[in-house]
């Protein structure tokens, strides 16, 4: 499952307009005020343009995607007589712009949490993605993630509906991220390829895409984090991007992402961020019934030989992931302010959200709820 057209190259932005001639007339730029500032909604807009189309500039995808920002903005689709989508930004315009795509279709006062745990697949509106940093994959994936403010639960969300029409991959954009926002999504490409690569469901086509996005990571991410401005490690990071995107949206992610999301919407952890934090502690875990895979990514990652027994490579691995992490300034969590009391008082509910996702059910070791508890102390 893949968008029906991926655009790449430097500048292609400027023909967007040829790939969704006949899907509409008037776009809702989802997006948030760093892309309105930085210009980059401004070219987007002058891209359109150029071919005809109108729109309306929606800059309110500004955090964590919540189910009111998608209320608001589906409001703003509707009211402004929009009839497609442009999403531009990182996770959260894409998410947030996912969302208002197929709660488009439904009537006015449905609530977006009636479709957890449904397959979402409905005739939509086009929607075209474009990131602005590598590290989603958003723009090739199924699935899109929305804070349930009433019940603070991340809700994934998925189903063919939910796969952008048109993704756009001009890596010019990514210039414009600063080193924090280049490592949380650097990261969070590099948890979806590794957790592709040893999901249950990994299948050969997947492991193709996990296994180049993993090395590519591995050697530009530094690269990015401390020369932002380097063309070459950007557009090798938004190849791997996407890669590591289509290698999880065909093969689904793991224990990581499944304990990152109530992390992320209790305690308001940036995605990428949450799940660096917890790579380390779940590789430890999910190793002993998958030795193999795990030690192949070792010695992908230049940490092991092809002769390199098994058990060694992996341990390598999550050594070198571990140094990785580090080395790329990733904080703990009470350097970014979580207290450990507050942590410790949401491990019961952070356990059975985690479970309830699924994702941690696709690790070949599949954890039980105790279990999770105990990998969630370890970050203190």
């Amino acid at each position: 499952m893949v968008p029906r057209k991926i655009v790449y190259g430097v500048g292609c932005i400027n023909e967007m307009g040829n790939y969704i001639k006949g899907r509409g007339t008037k776009a809702l730029i989802v997006t948030d005020q760093f892309m309105v500032k930085f210009g980059n909604a401004e070219k987007v807009e002058k891209a359109l343009e150029k071919f005809g189309f109108k729109y309306y500039t929606f800059a309110g995808a500004n955090s964590e995607p919540t189910d009111k920002i998608v209320y608001e903005g589906l409001k703003a689709y509707r009211e402004e007589g929009c009839d497609f989508i442009v999403a531009l930004g990182g996770g959260s315009p894409m998410d947030t712009a996912k969302a208002i795509r197929f709660m488009s279709t439904t009537e006015e006062g449905t609530n977006i949490n009636t479709f957890m745990h449904e397959d979402i697949d409905m005739t939509v509106p086009c929607l075209v993605a474009i990131p602005t940093t590598a590290g989603t994959g958003s723009e090739v994936t199924k699935n899109t993630i929305i804070t349930d403010t009433d019940n603070n639960v991340k809700m994934l969300l998925g189903g063919g509906a939910i796969i952008p029409s048109v993704a756009v991959i001009d890596p010019v954009f990514t210039m414009t991220a600063p080193p924090s926002v280049t490592v949380n999504t650097g990261l969070d490409a590099l948890c979806h390829a590794i957790e592709a690569y040893t999901s249950r469901r990994a299948q050969p086509l997947t492991d193709n895409f996990a296994v180049a996005a993993i090395a590519k990571i591995h050697q530009n991410l530094p690269i990015c984090y401390k020369d932002g401005k380097n063309e070459e490690a950007r557009l090798a990071m938004s190849i791997a991007a996407l890669e590591a995107g289509i290698a999880f949206n065909n093969s689904s992610v793991t224990i990581v992402h499944g304990m990152s999301r109530p992390i992320g919407a209790l305690f308001h952890v940036p995605h990428g961020l949450s799940n660096a934090l917890l790579l380390p502690a779940c590789l430890k875990f999910a190793i002993k019934e998958n030795t193999h895979r795990f030690a192949d990514i070792g010695r992908i990652m230049n940490v092991a030989e092809k002769s390199t027994p098994d058990d060694e490579a992996a341990a390598a691995m999550a050594e070198e992931v571990a140094r990785f992490c580090k080395s790329l300034g990733v904080p703990t969590l009470a350097e970014i302010g979580v207290k450990k009391e507050d942590f410790f008082a949401q491990l019961d509910k952070m356990a059975d959200d985690a479970l309830d996702s699924g994702s941690p059910q696709n690790t070949m070791r599949v954890p039980s709820k105790e279990q999770i508890i105990e990998i969630y102390k370890e970050l203190f």
